[in-house]
């Protein structure tokens, strides 16, 4: 019996920054306690390993136990410094094998063994996107502040309109840019037509800690690592007021 949440973390674009979001979520919820698995979707184009400070230690990919060539428990690579955190990489390619039936049944394996599961959707709507989002029970829209990614996760979010619980972060917030535009959270929010889930400040620590091989929660508490965290509390049901940028 399935005891965990399958949570799909999607955006209609490239260049929102959902990768790094994915993996600074998936670090806090393992930061408080929780034990949660990563499932890169980016078929051909995996990065979550980077975001998460683990670079190619994830040897199988989600195709191998849909396949049935291993087990969940040998596929799924733990984490050298948080060991109730692991991931699950992507292949380079889809086999056509690899059904939206299959990966309902891996995720339902894999929710008996893990609190969250997170799953990095490729951008845009195509199959990656929707072998992502089939059997995910919430779903987690990431957009930025410009046009063009708020209009992509309206079409986003009417491709999820099989999942109960759709949220919306806003990430990669820039302050000076939103007074000059003279928009506000509240607009986005309208604008997508989500409920908000959170606000991530632009952050060049983002950056850093990926390249130090390392999640952004172990640089500190401030800027895009606090945002992750309050959103990984408010994920589990706590009373966190959402970060104003304006």
């Amino acid at each position: 019996m399935s005891t965990g949440t399958a949570i799909v973390v999607a955006s209609g674009k490239g260049g929102t920054g959902k990768t790094s979001l994915t993996g600074g979520i998936a670090a806090c919820l393992a930061r408080l306690g929780r034990k949660v698995l990563c499932i890169d979707m980016d078929i051909g184009l995996r990065n979550l390993d980077i975001s998460l400070g683990m670079t190619d230690r994830a040897l199988m990919d989600f195709t191998d136990v849909v396949e049935g060539r291993c087990s969940l428990n040998r596929a799924a690579a733990c984490h050298p410094d948080m060991e109730n955190l692991s991931l699950l990489t992507a292949p380079m390619r889809l086999p056509d094998t690899v059904t939206p039936e299959g990966m309902a049944t891996l995720l339902e394996a894999a929710k008996a063994q893990y609190d969250y599961v997170l799953l990095d959707a490729p951008a845009g709507l195509d199959a990656g996107f929707r072998l992502a989002a089939c059997a995910a029970d919430r779903a987690i829209v990431v957009a930025t502040n410009d046009a063009s990614s708020l209009r992509d996760a309206q079409r986003t979010v009417g491709e999820l309109s099989h999942i109960p619980t759709v949220h919306l972060v806003m990430n990669r917030v820039q302050p000076k840019l939103l007074r000059k535009l003279r928009t506000t959270i509240d607009d986005a929010m309208d604008t997508a037509g989500l409920p908000l889930l959170g606000v991530v400040p632009e952050d060049k620590t983002v950056i850093l800690a990926a390249n130090m091989g390392k999640p952004v929660i172990f640089t500190g508490r401030q800027g895009a690592a606090n945002a992750y965290l309050n959103i990984a509390k408010r994920l589990e049901g706590r009373r966190t007021p959402i970060m104003r940028i304006r």
